[in-house]
């Protein structure tokens, strides 16, 4: 009984649930698909700006390197060396359920003081933008990585159901309605048959 029942009429019911169900998935799907490529497109205009901004700030920076090595050589160069690591830090967001970094910042530690020419306060100077700027442009990478990556999945997810499961829901309740239709026409004929013989036995 319960096998008749899940390929009769409550069958049909839970397959055109499943199948709204679906379609509803379907349209969920394609709105986020949306709002990341949108997203998405942000995030690789600010990684470009940020790649350009590190290409300038490494160029700057080699430049003042050639100057104080020629000027204070690698003594000078070393006794400028920070004492100890610096921290970074990394701001998150969230867009569609994907968490990414929005900002990226760097904690410098107090470093000696340069003992040579101007070139290599400069210097130090550069190459502490020059850091920052590729902090900033990891995090921006990472940001563009992490949206595409959840863009590619959320497109996949909406393939399968587009092309995979709701044909194959369509079909099992396409088949479902075509035997309850046999069924009815033949308790039809049943009933049709039933009544021409009661009214032949009455007379």
């Amino acid at each position: 009984m319960s096998g008749a029942a899940a390929t009769g009429r409550a069958g049909r019911l839970a397959l055109t649930a499943r199948l709204s169900t679906a379609r509803r998935a379907v349209e969920l799907l394609d709105r986020k698909q949306r709002a990341l490529a949108v997203e998405g497109e942000r995030l690789e205009l600010a990684a470009d700006r940020a790649a350009e901004t590190f290409e300038q700030a490494s160029r700057a920076a080699a430049n003042w390197l050639r100057r104080s090595t020629a000027l204070d050589g690698q003594r000078g160069l070393q006794a400028s060396t920070p004492l100890a690591a610096v921290d970074v830090t990394i701001g998150y967001d969230v867009t569609m359920g994907v968490r990414h970094p929005t900002s990226a910042g760097i904690r410098f530690v107090p470093r000696p003081e340069p003992a040579g020419s101007s070139a290599l306060a400069y210097t130090v100077e550069a190459h502490r933008t020059a850091l920052l700027a590729a902090v900033r442009l990891a995090a921006a990478q990472r940001a563009v990585a992490l949206v595409a990556a959840e863009l590619a999945l959320t497109r996949q997810q909406q393939r399968a159901l587009e092309q995979r499961w709701i044909p194959k829901l369509e079909r099992r309740l396409a088949e479902i309605v075509q035997r309850l239709d046999e069924t009815e026409r033949e308790e039809n004929l049943r009933l049709r048959w039933a009544a021409a013989n009661a009214s032949r036995e009455d007379r």
